[in-house]
């Protein structure tokens, strides 16, 4: 009877069988058992006690490579990435990683698959581009991101993340969706996973953000995952804040400009004045009948004194509107009077052709409020008259 295979012995042989990227290593990343597949695709160095971190050919891939299997070996979470390895023939593939603790915690297992690129030698084009975003990525305010089909994180640089605090690849492996959370940008991954290019804006950080999110395709036109662009937007939006603030005082101010330059004034019981000082335009006019108005039926007034003696000029529209306001107190049941009139502003009053037969003048404020005040004692004295008539009875004496 033969003897049973040792667990080490049956590990080997279903590595050697297996034909994905399998590997075993030891918490400092030194590999101790690798499948064919694996020796294959990296080359005979990989089955000598090498570190998966000796393989990666990229500084940027190393730097990242090196965080997330630190967080690994002090957290034990999985981690995820791609990562730019050395091939057994001397050319260069990106791979996606993944790694997970061993039940004990003293080991490490894990897996490469999803070759993306094969680059033997990069040819000058490639070079140009490399470049073209790496500069970008270094001045201007942006985060360049990428996650793989799950939401999780393989890559993440720029100059706008750095703004933030964020170093490079600070979040490789973490999955989007736990990391942002409550957040705009998670749907606008998950749009793009199905297809759909987003372009969406989201406060995150304490940072406002523009970002646009596309679904990643390989060769053969599957998505792989999303790429994202955000663009730090935080000193426009500021900007526009403190914008939006001083307009929003500039019109109060402007309020308070216009509230003292259309004084309405209570004169005696019932006797409105509004003096108005100045060259009068559409808009003043227009705010002046709305305020005047306004008055009227708050304070139930008799009169309105239209004191135009500061007024050094008027055009046709204006001379209509004051017309069209003396209209509007009558309507309330007041009596509109229009007072201090310029030789200059009766003129252009009488060339509109207007008929102002129906509107009381008087030669100054003062004459004006004398008018007010005379046909108010006259209403008065009337008063016990017309009571005594609608009662049938005879005049009182």
């Amino acid at each position: 009877m033969a003897d049973p295979e040792s667990p080490v012995d049956s590990l080997q042989a279903f590595f050697s069988s297996c034909p994905d990227m399998l590997f075993v290593a030891e918490l400092d990343g030194r590999l101790r058992r690798t499948s064919d597949a694996l020796e294959r695709a990296l080359g005979p160095v990989a089955a000598r006690g090498a570190t998966l971190a000796s393989l990666v050919d990229d500084e940027a891939d190393a730097s990242s490579f090196e965080a997330a299997w630190g967080r690994l070996r002090a957290s034990g979470d999985p981690v995820q990435l791609a990562v730019c390895f050395r091939d057994a023939h001397g050319g260069r593939r990106t791979l996606a990683c993944s790694a997970t603790r061993s039940p004990s915690g003293d080991a490490v297992y894990g897996s490469l698959r999803g070759v993306l690129t094969r680059t033997p030698e990069a040819s000058p084009r490639s070079n140009l581009k490399a470049r073209v975003l790496d500069h970008l990525a270094e001045h201007v305010s942006i985060g360049i991101w990428t996650t793989d089909r799950e939401g999780v994180l393989l890559f993440s640089e720029g100059k706008g993340l750095r703004q933030c605090n964020i170093e490079p690849n600070q979040f490789v492996g973490m999955s989007v969706f736990e990391l942002y959370k409550g957040y705009p940008i998670t749907d606008s991954v998950r749009r793009s996973l199905v297809g759909e290019q987003t372009h969406s804006y989201e406060e995150v950080h304490g940072y406002h953000w523009e970002s646009w999110v596309v679904p990643f395709r390989g060769d053969a036109g599957e998505i792989e995952g999303v790429l994202g662009i955000s663009l730090n937007v935080t000193e426009a939006k500021n900007a526009e804040a403190e914008l939006r603030s001083q307009l929003q005082q500039i019109e109060n101010q402007r309020q308070v400009i216009r509230t003292l330059s259309m004084p309405i004034i209570e004169v005696w019981s019932g006797v409105l004045t509004l003096p108005m000082v100045g060259i009068m335009d559409s808009v003043r006019t227009a705010d002046i009948m709305e305020s005047l108005l306004g008055r009227i039926v708050e304070k139930q007034a008799r009169f309105a004194i239209l004191d135009l003696t500061g007024v050094e000029m008027v055009d046709t529209q204006v001379a209509s509107h004051l017309i069209e306001l003396v209209t509007a107190i009558r309507l309330l049941g007041a009596e509109g009077i229009v007072a201090g009139i310029k030789p200059n502003v009766a003129q252009t009053m009488v060339a509109l052709g207007l008929d102002l037969s129906q509107i009381t003048t008087q030669q100054n404020l003062r004459a004006a409020l004398g008018h007010c005040i005379r046909k108010m004692s006259a209403e008065r004295q009337l008063a016990p008259a017309r009571a005594d008539a609608a009662a049938g009875g005879a005049p009182s004496r």
